[in-house]
């Protein structure tokens, strides 16, 4: 179900910094999970950052640790992705998705499982 909305996308240089959100006004936000996940140009989803409904349980994937931040504020049901350094491959859709782990994320993208999930934000990143 497409109930949520990211913002935040652009165009920006290697090197470069945007800051995503996501956030909603349909469903009780605070206790669900969270993800977000990016496809790029011919590739498949991919999961790159998550966190626990209470702001704990965070993970990162290896392509974005250390310069990628995901956090949330229940109050505003909103969820965010700051993304620093960023790089050419980091170019993709990106969106927003209740789940955890990847396979609950991508499976509430593909329709396999029931979650919220957004319509995306373009993330391009190049000189």
């Amino acid at each position: 179900e497409v109930s949520l909305a990211e913002s935040g996308g652009g165009a920006v240089q290697p090197g470069g910094s945007l800051r995503l959100s996501c956030t909603t006004s349909e469903f009780a936000f605070r206790v669900y999970d969270m993800s977000w996940v990016r496809q790029a140009p011919g590739k498949g989803l991919e999961q790159v950052a998550a966190i626990g409904r209470d702001g704990s349980n965070i993970y990162y994937s290896n392509s974005v640790k250390g310069r990628f931040t995901i956090s949330r504020d229940n109050a505003k049901m909103t969820l965010y992705l700051q993304m620093n350094s960023l790089k050419t491959e980091d170019s993709a859709v990106y969106y927003c998705a209740t789940g955890l782990t990847a396979d609950q994320a991508l499976g509430v993208m593909t329709g396999r499982y029931f979650g919220h999930r957004g319509q995306g934000t373009q993330v391009t990143v190049s000189s």
